[in-house]
Order: C-alpha cells, then sequence, then structure tokens
C-alpha cells in the first residue's frame, strides 16, 4: 500500500477522490490509450488499499506473464468467443465474493473506440452493484476516483453521465480517446 503511494509521488501523480465505502463495485477505468493507464490505476487501486480484479485479453496469460497476471488479479477474458456468456460469468465472480472490485476498461481496446463496450454496463446491473468512475489525466497527472453510479436502471442516461464525466480527462494518447458516440 505504501510503496504504491511512493512509486506514485515519486513520479510526480496525485491521488484524487476516495474509494467509496463499498464491498463491490464494477470500476470504469477510462481513458485507456497506453499500458501505462493500467499500472497508473492499479497502483492507485492498492495505494488505496481497494482489493480489486481486472478483466484482461486471454492473450496476455501466456507464460510466465500470466503468472504476474493472476497474481495482480487478472481475470482472463475470451473476448472472441460469443458464446462464453462473459457478463453472467463475471457478475457471478462478483455474487460469490465478500469483496469484489471488477477493474475495467470501458473502451475495450487502446486504440480509439468511439463505440464503447457494454459489458461493464450488464455486469453492473446483473450483479446489482454500483459503477465507480476511475480515470487518469495525464495533463494534470492525477488519478482516482471521480463518480459513484447507483442508478444503472437506464442505459442511455448511465452512459450520458460517464460520457460527462470522461469528456475533459486527458489521455496518455488524446487522438486514441473518445466519449461513447453512440450513447449521445
Amino acid at each position: 500500500m505504501k510503496l504504491s503511494k511512493i512509486i506514485l509521488k515519486t513520479f510526480g501523480w496525485n491521488l484524487v477522490g476516495e474509494f467509496p465505502d463499498i464491498k463491490k463495485s464494477v470500476v470504469v477505468m477510462a481513458p485507456h490509450t497506453s499500458y501505462w493507464d493500467f499500472v497508473i490505476g492499479k497502483l492507485y487501486l492498492n495505494a488505496m488499499g481497494i482489493s480489486n480484479n481486472t478483466l484482461m485479453k486471454k492473450e496476455m496469460f501466456i507464460f510466465p506473464l500470466n503468472i504476474l497476471m493472476r497474481a495482480l488479479g487478472a481475470i482472463p477474458v475470451d473476448r472472441r468467443n460469443k458464446k462464453n456468456n462473459m457478463v453472467q460469468q463475471v457478475a457471478s465472480i462478483i455474487e460469490t465474493r465478500e469483496k469484489c472490485n471488477i477493474f475495467i476498461a470501458a473502451e475495450g481496446t487502446r486504440k480509439r473506440n468511439s463505440r464503447w463496450k457494454k459489458g461493464f454496463y450488464h455486469i453492473a446491473k446483473k450483479a446489482n452493484v454500483p459503477i465507480v468512475t476511475s480515470f487518469v489525466d495525464y495533463n494534470k497527472k492525477e488519478v482516482g476516483i471521480k463518480r459513484i453510479i447507483s442508478d444503472t436502471s437506464n442505459i442511455k442516461s448511465t452512459m450520458t453521465e460517464i460520457n460527462n464525466i470522461y469528456k475533459d480527462i486527458q489521455p496518455k494518447f488524446p487522438p486514441n480517446f473518445s466519449v461513447d458516440k453512440e450513447s449521445i
């Protein structure tokens, strides 16, 4: 915990916001334009003492990287297999654990994506947990929590709220970031 905080401070990062006092959530991390987003986000969550897991593409789970990925709480996701019902699988993971904050890059890629993956929304709704919006702002050198979205009854209003949260955040590679244009 202290080591993560020291690392972030050493590199000039400011920790912003408090993680809510909840045991289960879907944590949306955006923008996601670099592998560094994961590193900085993970350091933030560890610095704040937040137990968390991350969904990562299964291609990252090759030896010896798979050992590190699992130690960091990563859960492999087969994005190509549409039959595996990932929403139900992840919702079940959340439901069966006492503490579970699933860390997801909602854009689903480091490339520009104006149609975000909505799995994070469906997982939160299915597991009946809030969405916690986290961010990495490279311009301000800030990492942290923006807001908690507890009402996930309407995908359009939820995505509009999320777009408003992330519209002014500066990613590492600005040309690779877009809010979800589908919900505007």
